[in-house]
């Protein structure tokens, strides 16, 4: 076992990926503490070589070995503060596995994550992504972000309003590298009110008093609707929706309507949320197979590693659904994981 801090040659990300792509580091460490991370950062600096943050890896895409050093966050911290009735503050270091945070919440007895269960990754990535599912997103409950701030050295908290949240978007990734997450407080409460107005949370408690329902019911709920739905990483390598959803003006979606009235999506005041997935079906490339890579079966939004593919050969992929679907339907679709190293 290697301690924390220690700087090791020539690792292996195979098992750091979601996708379970081969790559190598060229240096890596995995740091425990912030004083960890400091030193790690001054060593790349000294080094002169590149830095790469890595969480849980279930949002990237490696296209090729990295020549830097591969600093994973691993710093673990899960405690309640400022308890008050009702309502009680959830402190998450950057390396906390999510789903188990998750789960550790709603048997607690506290909502407002509960939605967000089974999403693979660290807590230190969620807020990156803003991640979402099922009509709740990290920011509704997000109060603050402890942050190293690269630019200046010192330690920031940024409030919600600061990490400037939209749709599978932050400021983490408008200024991708200054902000190294290092905890999250999540401020949730006993009585808020389930989020449960999409169908397949509906139909699972067909029948059932909505009144009676824990956070661990709804989480369960999601659970399995996810596991119907989406491979395990772990039996089928995969980095979970790999495009967002695109939102297009209104204009743009009754226009589309017209021409495809089953389209599916979700209309807004000012703009429409076209369901990603639907539009990748259309374009007949749901269970779509070659000899290293495809498309999920159940779910077009998820392109899965099959047999040892390769970073180019997932982008390839997916650029060929993009270049069909834009062709298609005139949208742009954008990837969700990042991309380390060249697109093909």
């Amino acid at each position: 076992m290697t301690r924390s801090g220690e700087i090791r040659e020539n690792v292996s990300l195979g098992g750091m990926n979601s996708l379970g792509i081969e790559a190598r580091a060229r240096y890596f460490v995995s740091v425990t503490s912030v004083e960890a991370l400091r030193r790690a950062l001054e060593w790349a600096s000294e080094a002169s070589v590149e830095p790469l943050l890595l969480g849980g890896g279930s949002n990237l895409v490696f296209a090729g070995d990295f020549p830097g050093l591969v600093i994973r966050i691993a710093i673990a911290r899960r405690c309640w503060e400022q308890v008050n009735g009702d309502e009680a503050t959830l402190v998450l270091g950057a390396g906390e596995n999510w789903h188990e945070s998750v789960l550790y919440a709603a048997s607690a007895g506290y909502r407002g994550i509960e939605n967000l269960a089974l999403i693979p990754g660290t807590v230190g990535a969620a807020p990156v992504q803003n991640i979402g599912a099922y009509g709740t997103e990290l920011q509704d409950t997000l109060v603050d972000i402890r942050a190293l701030d690269r630019r200046t050295g010192n330690e920031v908290v940024l409030t919600n309003s600061l990490c400037h949240f939209s749709y599978r978007d932050s400021v983490f990734k408008h200024e991708p590298g200054r902000y190294v997450i290092t905890e999250v407080r999540l401020r949730l409460a006993r009585t808020r009110p389930f989020s449960l107005d999409y169908r397949d949370l509906r139909d699972y408690f067909d029948g059932q008093d909505l009144n009676d329902l824990t956070p661990l019911d709804v989480a369960n709920a999601v659970m399995a609707v996810r596991r119907r739905k989406l491979p395990d990483p772990q039996q089928l390598p995969n980095a979970g929706s790999f495009f967002k959803n695109p939102v297009v003006p209104l204009e743009t979606w009754e226009s589309l309507k017209k021409k495809h009235p089953e389209i599916a999506g979700y209309p807004g005041d000012d703009n429409a949320k076209v369901a990603a997935a639907w539009l990748i079906d259309q374009c007949g490339w749901k269970g779509y197979r070659n000899s290293r890579v495809g498309v999920h079966n159940r779910q077009a939004l998820v392109l899965v590693n099959h047999s040892n593919g390769s970073g180019q050969d997932v982008l390839a992929l997916a650029n060929r659904i993009r270049e069909d679907v834009e062709a298609r339907f005139g949208i742009a679709l954008e990837m969700e994981p990042g991309v380390i190293g060249s697109c093909p």
